[in-house]
């Protein structure tokens, strides 16, 4: 990679890891983190790092770097430092629950090495299962104390990112952290769209609420940031930029768009309920449409999580 190309995305990335500095007073995250701050930021560093860098091209250059597909599966366990370096100077290091997070982060890049390279195959089902469920089950919720469980999600977020652009290279997801005007457009055009649906459909299910809110610029500002980087982008690289993207290779991309809003709604079926929250599958499942509609206008994770963001952020502020 040339100078100019590294250089104006590392500045970039400084300046986020402020704005999430910043934006983490509004979240409580300095009573959550006992103190260790160095470590926290490291660990935050090291989680965000391969993220943010996947988004501008690293990589292409990481598959030069790492030519043999030994050395991209075994370069993957570096995946899980992020855990020890937050967990170790605070003593609550698990030995299981690290063993597990490597399980899960070579399971995933074994299985991508031996798919087929020219269509998508049962091996991305596996793949795209064995990362869905290592999310859903919660089963490593406590690797962070409570309220911080999102940097956990990362750690899955990375090694799809790894395993879909270096390991097993796959055409078209579309994650490219390189902002353009038409994902602003693409993505607050099926906000719009969406809006009196979801409106007209919330309130009349009871799932909408309207709360008299005077959110701050400060406050909507920084819930979009996190909803954006947290929540909209990673399930937006699994449900557009990976399923429907694979999807579509198979049946077509009406199909697969329909295909994808189901089992995205479907995905929130425990969300906010003790057993199934139907309303929020329901709803969710016509979001995952408008989702879907924004990824393939152009083929961009960054369209449609721009879109989802927003939908997220005004609902928690103004009508959960």
């Amino acid at each position: 990679m040339r100078r100019r190309e590294v250089f104006a995305p590392a500045l970039g990335f400084i300046a986020l890891i402020g704005a999430f500095w910043f934006v983490s007073r509004y979240f409580g995250v300095a009573e959550r983190i006992g103190g260790h701050l160095l470590s926290t930021l490291f660990s935050f560093v090291l989680l965000l790092g391969p993220y943010w860098a996947f988004g501008f091209g690293c990589g292409e250059w990481l598959r030069g770097k790492l030519p043999a597909v030994t050395l991209q599966v075994l370069a993957a366990s570096l995946l899980i430092l992020p855990y020890a370096v937050f967990t170790v100077p605070r003593g609550v290091f698990s030995a299981s629950l690290c063993a597990s997070m490597l399980a899960v982060v070579l399971a995933v890049c074994v299985t991508l090495a031996h798919a087929r390279r020219d269509e998508a195959d049962w091996h991305d089902a596996l793949a795209l299962a064995m990362l869905a469920l290592a999310v859903e089950l919660h089963y490593f919720k406590d690797a962070w104390p409570a309220g911080l469980s999102g940097m956990g999600k990362l750690i899955f977020v990375d090694t799809a990112l790894y395993g879909y652009l270096v390991i097993r290279p796959l055409p078209g997801i579309g994650f490219d952290l390189r902002a353009r005007i038409s994902d602003v457009f693409t993505g607050l055009r099926e906000f719009v769209y969406f809006t009196p649906i979801a409106l007209a459909l919330g309130f009349v299910l009871g799932f909408l609420h309207a709360h008299k809110t005077l959110a701050s610029p400060q406050w909507f500002a920084s819930g979009w940031l996190f909803t954006l980087f947290f929540i909209a982008i990673p399930e937006e690289l699994f449900f557009r930029g990976l399923m429907l993207n694979i999807l579509e290779r198979r049946i077509g991309a009406r199909s697969a768009l329909w295909i994808t809003a189901i089992v995205f709604g479907l995905a929130h079926f425990n969300k906010r309920a003790p057993l199934f929250n139907w309303r929020y599958v329901i709803l969710a499942a016509i979001a995952g449409v408008f989702y879907g509609r924004a990824w393939l206008e152009n083929r961009r994770v960054l369209a449609s999580s721009i879109t989802h963001a927003t939908v997220d952020t005004v609902w928690s502020i103004w009508l959960r």
